[in-house]
């Protein structure tokens, strides 16, 4: 029996897998890039943002950082996350694993109305991919990002 332990343990690493579950928190960090967005269109459905490129960032001890850069056809586009096609902000962020939520603490952003606050977002990860929604009953869009 011992034997089978310590081959399926050799086995585990050298297979880059584990024995064990990470946290929420640990399969957070690193480095995603952008897969998709679907944003409400004007039909109140979520539709697909195509042409977009991002990059999400979360580190180990807790700083985040996201860019997003939307296509020329929408270089106009600015609200409370966009200026001229471009969104980008970074700060801390803290992970709630029971309720599956990780909230961005903005210290700095491209849209400055951001700086200070703090944004929710539930999240789940799935088949390798992080598909973050925000939590606001206003905000109706889903953003999914795959590790690097």
């Amino acid at each position: 029996m011992r034997h089978q332990l310590l081959l399926a343990f050799a086995i585990a690493i050298v297979s880059g897998t584990t024995l064990f579950a990470q946290s929420d928190r640990e399969q957070l960090i690193g480095t995603w890039h952008l897969v998709s967005i679907d944003a409400p269109g004007s039909d109140g459905k979520l539709n697909r943002v195509t042409g977009c490129k991002g990059q999400l960032i979360y580190t180990r001890d807790g700083h985040m950082s996201v860019q997003l850069m939307y296509p020329p056809s929408q270089s106009s586009l600015t609200n409370d996350y966009v200026f001229n096609g471009y969104e980008a902000s970074y700060g801390t962020y803290d992970v709630d694993e029971a309720a599956h939520t990780v909230t961005h603490h903005v210290q700095a952003s491209v849209t400055r109305g951001l700086v200070g606050k703090s944004l929710a977002r539930s999240f789940q990860i799935s088949n390798g991919d992080l598909i973050i929604n925000s939590v606001r009953a206003d905000e109706h869009w889903s953003v999914t990002w795959r590790h690097d």
